[in-house]
């Protein structure tokens, strides 16, 4: 493995530190679920704690970088051209339910460019990240998205209203952040949502473009109402051909 950016070995950092909380707080779900009141305030509070370790672990070796995070918006600081872009879990509701899939997901910002980023599974224990130019990775091991050609072979992550949309091999798994960590590693073949936040998509866009992957054009200062294709090269005008009603 090539050695990591400064930046990208915070990153983790501040993941591992988040992701205790995470599953501390993903075991007490479970016995919420019967509760009258339910689960939902507790999993709101998850949710801003963890950003706020998150911020607070990031600050702590960059104090003048800003943010653009779920929870909290925009966070200015002396330096505006670095934003840490935040999704503290990508995936509340299966976090609500007791499904154990759900992500950490941060990327950095420097000048309009992502420079780097990381997918952080906390209850598999699964690291997607990446800097720019130097590659792809998935726990340590160098990754490419899918070398499929034929679309029946393929599988692709999307929400419901794409189900809807196309006759292609589809899954719905609740977490677009790992859905595009997916792409990047060839679990999954291609992505498609609309009306995503920034925060849902940053890191994976990075990662799957190092990850040899292609991703469609959008106007990169949008935050919101962002419509996402990411595949590998070899599938992406087919794909690209399904969704011309999407």
């Amino acid at each position: 493995m090539n050695s990591i950016s400064p930046n990208l070995n915070i990153m983790i950092k501040a993941c591992e530190k988040a992701s205790k909380v995470i599953i501390r707080d993903f075991g007490e779900v479970e016995n919420l679920q019967v509760a009258k009141k339910g689960p939902r305030d507790f999993v709101t509070k998850t949710d801003k704690r963890v950003e706020e370790i998150l911020i607070q672990e990031l600050t702590r070796s960059k104090k003048h970088y800003s943010f653009l995070t779920e929870e909290s918006g925009i966070i200015e600081n002396n330096d505006k051209n670095k934003t840490w872009i935040i999704d503290p879990i990508d995936g509340t509701t299966n976090f609500l339910h007791g499904i154990p899939h759900f992500s950490i997901s941060i990327a950095l910002k420097i000048d309009n460019e992502l420079k780097s980023a990381i997918i952080h599974d906390p209850i598999k224990n699964e690291m997607f990240f990446a800097d720019k130019d130097n590659g792809a990775y998935f726990n340590n091991q160098r990754i490419r998205v899918s070398k499929r050609n034929l679309l029946e072979d393929c599988l692709f992550g999307t929400n419901i209203p794409g189900i809807k949309s196309t006759d292609l091999n589809v899954r719905c798994l609740g977490s677009a952040a790992l859905d595009l960590a997916y792409v990047s590693s060839g679990r999954l073949d291609g992505f498609f949502q609309n009306n995503l936040n920034i925060w849902d998509v940053a890191a994976g866009i990075l990662i799957i473009e190092e990850a040899g992957g292609k991703i469609n054009n959008f106007r990169d200062d949008k935050i919101s109402n962002i419509n996402l294709r990411a595949s590998s090269t070899n599938i992406y005008s087919k794909m690209m051909e399904n969704l011309d009603n999407f």
